[in-house]
């Protein structure tokens, strides 16, 4: 066990391990690491430490589902500890962007992780057949998963329940993963994904179909110091935030955010006034949550925004007990998107989504995308094996979401995302895929936040709303133009947002729960679990160096985000989506927003790689020298 000293003289447990797990699945051996205290200090966790790790350890032009990238799984600093740890992030090279990859995870595996005693693993190689990496405290071994490679993510989470107790936590890939779909994600907690940058497919790419980890501690750091302090910043959350998110989770924003201009409708070809006015059926209060049974939260989690289902009356839809409330990004990618207004639909899709091991953002996305190209001409009801696509039809959609898990027809195409469909079918496919260097966009759109269009262009893993909140508690995020129709102004406000945001993902902290508590704190949540001294500058810079490092990663490997197009109905350049409604006549001046952004940066305005002297600044000499040769 690592302590720490603080200033009373007191001594509590630390809120990391000072140890990982390197596994080699080609050869079988297993090995233990233990960083340097400097590390966690640095990077904090998650993808912070997974940051460093990708970038010293996976050679440049790595195959991303080749043996050579590192599959990593991290808990952040704060996960396992009462300070409002609750996440987790998978790390690799991307295959659906080519570049850096990354997701983030909540569910329970992250929390179990750490007490039993490890803040990381990382992957490499491949095992000659299926195998699943059991971890029991510190007891750690590979076992035969060829009896499991098939079974869908949930299903294969009981099993390995069945196998080694309930208090078992399961970090799995469906078969999506195992297919190496480049939209599929990495499972926990029976449909938590990790679910962007093609994670899961790295994984099955390394024939692992699981991760199971049992730990005896029960929380790390819970001392009478953590314990009051949290009592103190639970009495500091903004109360209204909290019930709201509580209450009804994010499905609660689906109705109002289709006819707000928040939500992209139709494949982002529509407006939801005029083509989703019946969004009111469903509204996260009077329809999703009737069809709830009990509330959720992750590992701890002092909001738990989430919700289990009742077993469905509908045979149609026939999700089962417990079924995860879906999100507000599941709900729009098949709702609006798709112009189904079946709240039984929905759900059923998310679970689906859930078993596959599908990212629900990019399987909406490429229904959508086969909806139009169908609507147009491009694949016939022969390529869709009998499936008459239409806009509305939930019977369709689902239809076509089982064929894309089991790869069948046109959908197998579908599988791999709307980039690689638009590629294999051609014949104007492209116009109808909604993507950015490969990603499916999000559920916002940035016409109403233009903060949206930089994140989804320029951040190392395009098309992820997740890189950015402008939080104004924290004190230390310049404010932004209240304007949404004011494009200047934005860069030191953007670049301090997103920099927050590497500090809450590293941290183990969940956007939403962040989005109610007083993170002016922060600081002192690190310090009471660390024994550290760390202020509000000290933990922007790490967000900082935690930019500069995801994005020189992205630069090393060939990637250059200034390039990558960007779909003209999001900019608003042509009207399909902005002839009427809450965004009519609205044009992004993407010029400005790019260039203010990266000038805060000090990242090159044609090449987005981070200057030399930026990156000596944050102590990454070693990557300057390696980028600027």
């Amino acid at each position: 066990m690592t302590t720490a000293t603080q200033s009373s003289g007191s001594v509590l447990e630390k809120g990391y391990n000072g140890k990982m797990l390197n596994v080699n699945l080609t050869t079988g051996e297993i090995t233990v690491e233990y960083p340097d205290d400097s590390l966690y200090r640095q990077y904090l966790g998650g993808y912070g430490i997974g940051a460093r790790m990708l970038w010293d350890r996976v050679p440049k032009g790595a195959d991303p589902l080749g043996p050579e990238n590192m599959l990593g799984m991290f808990a952040g600093l704060l996960t396992g500890t009462p300070l409002f740890g609750q996440r987790w992030q998978v790390v690799c090279k991307s295959p659906l962007t080519g570049g850096w990859g990354d997701a983030n995870c909540g569910g329970d595996f992250g929390g179990v992780l750490k007490l039993a005693g490890w803040d990381g693993i990382m992957f490499f190689g491949k095992a000659e057949k299926p195998v699943y990496l059991l971890i029991d405290n510190d007891k750690v071994e590979l076992r035969d998963a060829s009896d499991q490679w098939g079974q869908g993510a949930i299903e294969n989470e009981k099993f390995l329940k069945d196998r080694h107790g309930k208090r078992a936590s399961v970090a799995n890939i469906g078969p999506a993963g195992e297919t190496l779909s480049l939209i599929s994600g990495v499972c926990n907690d029976h449909g938590r994904l990790a679910a962007r940058s093609g994670v899961g497919a790295v994984m099955g790419s390394k024939n692992l179909k699981a991760v199971v980890a049992l730990a005896d501690r029960k929380v790390i750091s819970q001392s009478d110091v953590t314990i009051k302090m949290l009592r103190e910043n639970l009495d500091q959350f903004v109360k209204p935030l909290k019930d709201f998110f509580h209450n009804f989770g994010t499905t609660g924003i689906t109705a109002m955010s289709a006819l707000n201009g928040d939500s992209p409708v139709k494949n982002w070809g529509g407006v939801g006034v005029i083509d989703f006015p019946i969004a009111q059926q469903i509204d996260g209060g009077s329809q999703i949550n009737p069809r709830m049974e009990k509330s959720y939260g992750c590992w701890r989690c002092p909001m738990a925004c989430g919700a289990e289902s009742k077993e469905s009356t509908n045979p149609k839809y026939p999700y089962p007990h417990h079924t995860h409330r879906p999100e507000y990004e599941a709900m729009a990618a098949f709702g609006t998107m798709n112009l189904v207004a079946d709240p039984d639909a929905l759900i059923y899709a998310n679970h689906l989504c859930n078993e596959y091991g599908f990212d629900v953002i990019s399987a909406g996305g490429a229904i959508s995308m086969a909806i139009e190209c169908y609507q147009n001409g491009i694949i016939t009801k022969e390529d869709t094996e009998g499936i008459d696509l239409r806009w509305g039809d939930a019977d369709a959609m689902i239809a076509f979401l089982k064929a894309m898990g089991e790869r069948r027809g046109i959908a197998a195409v579908f599988a791999d995302g709307v980039k690689v469909a638009a590629e294999k079918i051609g014949r104007g496919a492209e116009k109808f895929a909604m993507h950015i260097g490969g990603q499916e966009l999000p559920m916002h759109d940035p016409k109403l936040q233009p903060e949206y269009y930089t994140t989804y262009k320029l951040d190392p893993t395009p098309a992820r709303h997740t890189q950015y909140e402008g939080n104004k508690r924290l004190g230390k995020i310049p404010p932004a133009p209240a304007d949404n129709k004011v494009y200047t102004g934005r860069g030191e406000h953007h670049k301090g947002a997103s920099e927050y945001m590497h500090v809450v993902n590293a941290g183990g902290m969940c956007q939403f729960v962040m989005m109610a508590a007083n993170t002016a704190n922060m600081p002192s949540w690190f310090n009471a679990v660390t024994g550290w001294d760390m202020d509000l500058d000290e933990m922007m810079q790490i967000g900082e160096r935690i930019a500069n490092l995801r994005m020189a990663y992205e630069v090393r490997e060939g990637g250059n985000p200034r390039k990558r197009a960007v779909p003209t109905r999001v900019t608003g350049e042509t009207t399909e989506a902005t002839h009427a409604g809450p965004l009519q006549g609205i044009k992004l001046d993407t010029e400005t927003l790019e260039t203010e952004f990266l000038k805060a940066c000090d990242w090159d305005l044609e090449t987005c790689k981070p200057s030399k002297a930026k990156l000596e600044s944050l102590g990454l000499a070693d990557v300057a020298a390696a980028l600027h040769n």
